[in-house]
């Protein structure tokens, strides 16, 4: 039996993404868990995240969800991140006056800002919060059976600008164009909430289920 651990560091909607996965994939062992054993033990391992990057911050270094991210990359298995689990990957966040985070993948997470608006000069709301196109800037094996363009469900107020832009799979425009998708060998990281994001998220998820870990 396939198993993947979601890790639980009490900063992410852990329940959704347990039942989407679980829907998708009858069957798949899902281990929500922050136990080292266990997430080294399981198949794949996905990091989510909702709320403050300061607090998130705290809670996975506090637990040692550090080390065990960078253990999972490491040992090559499919890796995930979701929403502040993607931003958590990089390596600053201008979020609660500024913050270190795990420096994974290089690059900065940036505010909206307060005037923010669109080709028509008309002020967008921050956050960014509903449904947006996702447009692929280089084939993955998670975006098989999902047609470029889709739209998946965001909430967010700030957004990831990667240094290396080959490691770059999805932008998407919102007053300003941003990195909602990353990819570097074993490891993925979306802006997105897959597991809100209904036929299109759900396939993302089975995708990930299915993958190797090979680009």
């Amino acid at each position: 039996m396939s198993s993947i651990a979601v890790i639980d560091y009490g900063m992410g909607n852990l329940h959704s993404v347990a039942k989407a996965l679980e829907h998708v994939q009858p069957g798949v062992e899902v281990r929500v868990t922050a136990d080292p054993a266990l997430v080294r033990s399981a198949d794949r391992v996905l990091l989510p995240g909702v709320g403050a990057i300061r607090d998130c911050m705290a809670e996975i270094r506090r637990l040692g969800v550090d080390a065990e991210v960078r253990e999972a990359i490491t040992s090559g298995k499919p890796f995930l991140g979701i929403c502040v689990g993607y931003q958590a990957l990089m390596e600053f966040s201008e979020e609660n006056g500024g913050v270190d985070c795990l420096g994974e993948f290089e690059g900065r997470v940036n505010f909206f800002g307060n005037d923010l608006r669109d080709a028509d000069g008309e002020r967008l709301k921050v956050p960014h919060m509903g449904w947006n196109q996702v447009y692929r800037t280089r084939e993955h094996p998670l975006w098989a059976n999902i047609e470029d363009g889709s739209r998946f469900y965001f909430v967010h107020s700030y957004h990831v600008q990667a240094k290396q832009r080959d490691q770059v799979t999805a932008t998407c425009h919102y007053g300003v164009d941003f990195d909602v998708a990353i990819a570097r060998d074993n490891v993925f990281a979306v802006q997105f909430h897959p597991e809100k994001s209904q036929k299109v998220g759900l396939q993302l998820l089975q995708n990930f289920l299915n993958w190797n870990g090979r680009p």
